[in-house]
């Protein structure tokens, strides 16, 4: 069986999807580095650092020749889409994300698991349906949005280097990943 032939990968998808836990996985089987966009974005006490420090720690994290990249940054898209030779859109149903976000959340708070900084999850912010800090109602706002979007934007010329693996189950992606 050929190896993976990619060393520089982004994963994209919506909240909820699983992006991280793919990332992180894809990253250790082949021995390289994972980069979290949201590690990089988000401070003790659920702040976040500015667009500008963000895309220094971007384009300071991407610089090695090997790494395996997940979020949905537009800001740092510019530093990390040139650099990378394939993305991995994990582009599920809508339903099946929204129970892998719920069951996401329930267990962060549940085992109170310390996030990037101090930060852990607050079950009661995501009914908040009226507020972005609302992961569910992040994902109504933006599932939509990014289904439209990614077909657009791996159109475009500048991004016509990389190769598009295109995943719509976790079923599918489990299977992809087993034939690496």
């Amino acid at each position: 069986m050929p190896t993976f032939p990619y060393q520089r990968i982004i994963v994209v998808g919506t909240t909820g999807s699983g992006k991280t836990t793919v990332a992180r996985r894809l990253a250790a089987h082949l021995h390289i580095p994972h980069i979290e966009l949201d590690a990089l974005h988000w401070e003790p006490n659920w702040t976040h650092v500015t667009n500008d420090e963000l895309r220094r720690r971007v384009e300071s994290a991407t610089r090695p020749e090997a790494w395996v990249v997940d979020g949905n940054y537009s800001v740092s898209r510019d530093i990390t889409w040139p650099r990378a030779q394939v993305v991995v859109w994990l582009d599920y149903p809508f339903w099946t994300v929204f129970r892998q976000l719920w069951r996401r959340i329930w267990k962060r708070w549940w085992t109170k698991e310390l996030l990037w900084g101090n930060n852990r999850e607050h079950l009661l912010v995501h009914f908040k349906l009226w507020s972005d800090e609302s992961l569910i109602t992040w994902l109504f706002k933006t599932y939509r949005r990014r289904k439209k979007d990614y077909p657009l934007l791996f159109a475009k010329p500048e991004y016509a280097h990389l190769e598009i693996i295109r995943l719509k189950t976790p079923k599918e992606a489990e299977a992809w990943f087993n034939s690496l």
